[in-house]
């Protein structure tokens, strides 16, 4: 499914989706096709079953809908498609500047390229066109906050799939990082872009990151339970309350597994804060 923001609800898109057998929810703008607009209007108040509400978290929605609406278009609207109208009216309540409870509204609209009823207007709505925002909330942490992601890397296509594909893996790890424990006291006093920047990889060579990495890696679970309060260290093999937990005979093993392991972290660590890198072979 094709989820377009408010630039493409146009005939040679829907026209190009129509070809190829391709889904859509496209956004709709106030001021986007006026006809259709002015349909909506005049059929929806003989749709009076074209309606549903619920509440999706601490939202109330209501969605109103109205199906097979003609938009015509290109030189004396010889072209015509039948297009599906969704609107969405939701209210929420929220804390403002003052710490008072208000009452926030929101409107979104769309264009679906399948027909709308009670069955399916949660999954397209909700489920499905909404979730390109939260697509384009990482690509705008991604162009300006330190990342300097753009839209043109390279006139290559496979090298731009993999410069996007290494671009995500990157933004995943530092977000990991950003919310453990131990690297608190870095973001706190160099910040989350000088982190990710380039730039910090010297900081992070002889910093405490690289103390941290000569040392036995724990476990820490985020999620608390009757037994075990929230980001409490589960003990590793290197922990003396560990070593009761393995038996006699196993211990020897895991012992060797668990040092194979380490260095290996230590090298992998090694090779992503140095500053100096190898030069290639090539």
């Amino acid at each position: 499914m094709l989820l377009l923001d408010g630039l493409y609800p146009n005939g040679p898109v829907l026209e190009r989706c129509r070809d190829y057998h391709w889904q859509f929810m496209i956004v709709l703008k106030d001021d986007s096709l006026p006809t259709v607009w002015t349909e909506y209007g005049a059929l929806l108040k003989f749709k009076p079953d074209n309606e549903h509400r619920q509440s999706w978290g601490e939202r109330a929605q209501h969605f109103r809908w109205v199906n097979d609406i003609r938009y015509e278009y290109g030189p004396n609207h010889r072209h015509h498609r039948d297009v599906h109208v969704v609107l969405c009216r939701e209210n929420w309540q929220a804390l403002d500047e003052d710490g008072e409870i208000v009452t926030k509204t929101a409107k979104h609209a769309w264009i679906s390229s399948q027909k709308l009823r009670r069955e399916n207007v949660h999954q397209r709505c909700n489920l499905a066109a909404r979730h390109r925002w939260g697509i384009e909330s990482c690509n705008l942490v991604e162009k300006h906050h330190g990342y300097r992601y753009e839209h043109l890397f390279a006139k290559n296509w496979n090298a731009m799939r993999g410069y996007h594909y290494l671009m995500r893996l990157a933004h995943l790890l530092n977000t990991l990082a950003r919310f453990s424990s131990a690297l608190v006291a870095q973001h706190l006093a160099i910040g989350v872009r000088a982190f990710i920047h380039p730039c910090a990889a010297p900081i992070a060579a002889h910093g405490s990151i690289r103390q941290r990495s000569n040392s036995a890696w724990n476990v820490r679970s985020s999620f608390a339970s009757p037994d075990r309060p929230a980001n409490r260290a589960v003990p590793s093999l290197h922990s003396p309350r560990g070593a009761p937990l393995l038996p006699e005979r196993h211990r020897a093993v895991e012992s060797d597994r668990a040092s194979a392991q380490a260095h290996s972290q230590k090298r992998l660590l090694g090779h992503l804060f140095d500053p100096n890198p190898p030069e290639s072979s090539e």
